[in-house]
């Protein structure tokens, strides 16, 4: 994930020689965004987590803990290590659905994790089926910051489409998310082309789920975000979200942040609503409306999305009936080692806060 004036990201500590599809971190918190923090997929991989939770055996127990947060999905980097904990979290935390992120061109039209990494070789996607037994399901995620977007790498619809049906059949999802972002949202023809396969691939696949992400300010999508809803909808796409990433928007777009990211958030997505409503053709876009924060430290360091600020969201989000909410990421949903700091760190947070507090308090959203 990026936002619409994020740059390239650097590791704490200096540059990092990363592969294709890596997040990185920039000293300061200045840079890119929450996809851009993935550590390579393949090489020296950072040590965040404790040992994985273990989902308890009986899985009716864990159908039943999912069920209230239906409404929240957050994004899972798969290319950290060790893997992320999907059923351990969904025992503990609630959590029934998971956005796994990103599936990029490994070379030409060839969909791989993190542009290196084979489908069935991660180590979360390994999860999926353990997962759907307890009740949960995932979302996957195409493109992101880093990598080349397999629209921008397949030289057709039909070869892209093809592309994507690989990853839909591998893993046999009925969710797919598509984050164009950076140079791919600027590229007319990658749109154009992503638009007519996801086109095609929802007559192949019924019933299929499709979202689109994309950068926001409070004032809502940027012309060339708005543009690629449009064209989406004009090309008889079924878009079931616009999924905004309400995170490092700039002092100019919005000033004096601190204790007002909440609001800035809600602001984007009332903007946003507007713009849909038009694009979609629908009376009430809200419920095709949803919102992804960087939570804690932004890469924007002056932006610091808080728990309050999630709460407050929430509340948001229940009253208007949003189509979900999620976050960057829920690997960051715990705090730093060394306590709070200030600049963004993929493993942490880097704010004052209880473990999971942050998946808490968005599960609210889907709290009656």
């Amino acid at each position: 994930m990026r936002s619409p004036r994020g740059k390239a990201i650097l590791l704490a500590g200096g540059i990092a020689a990363a592969a294709v599809g890596t997040v990185m971190l920039a000293p300061g918190g200045s840079g890119a965004r929450p996809a851009a923090e993935r550590a390579a997929v393949t090489g020296t991989r950072p040590t965040h987590r404790a040992a994985g939770r273990k989902a308890p055996a009986n899985s009716a127990r864990i159908s039943r803990a999912v069920e209230p947060a239906a409404g929240f999905s957050p994004y899972v980097d798969v290319g950290l290590y060790p893997a992320f904990d999907l059923t351990g979290t969904a025992a503990k935390a609630g959590v029934r659905t998971f956005n796994l992120a990103f599936v990029v061109s490994g070379g030409g039209c060839e969909p791989k994790w993190g542009g290196s990494q084979a489908l069935e070789d991660n180590a979360v996607a390994q999860q999926i089926g353990a997962l759907r037994e307890f009740g949960g399901d995932v979302r996957v995620s195409f493109g992101g910051q880093a990598g080349t977007e397999l629209a921008q790498a397949c030289g057709s619809s039909a070869q892209l489409a093809a592309a994507y049906k690989k990853v839909i059949d591998t893993f046999k999802l009925t969710k797919v998310d598509f984050d164009v972002e950076g140079a791919a949202i600027a590229d007319t023809a990658a749109n154009a082309r992503r638009d007519e396969a996801i086109a095609q691939l929802q007559k192949q696949v019924d019933g299929l789920d499709v979202s689109l992400t994309l950068p926001v300010l409070p004032s809502g999508l940027t012309g060339e975000g708005l543009g690629l809803v449009t064209d989406a909808a004009n090309k008889g796409v079924d878009v079931s979200a616009v999924n905004i990433m309400a995170m490092d928007y700039g002092d100019g777009a919005a000033p004096q942040p601190g204790g007002r990211m909440g609001d800035y958030a809600i602001q984007a997505a009332t903007s946003t609503e507007a713009q849909v409503r038009k694009a979609l053709g629908v009376q009430d876009a809200f419920g095709r409306i949803a919102v992804t924060p960087m939570i804690g430290v932004n890469d924007t360091s002056t932006e610091v999305f808080t728990v309050a600020d999630a709460t407050k969201l929430a509340a948001f989000a229940r009253t208007k009936k949003l189509a979900w909410l999620s976050m960057w990421s829920a690997t960051r949903d715990k705090p730093c080692p060394g306590g709070p700091k200030n600049s963004a760190d993929p493993t942490c947070s880097s704010v004052a806060q209880d473990d999971l507090a942050f998946t808490d308090a968005f599960s609210e959203a889907s709290t009656s």
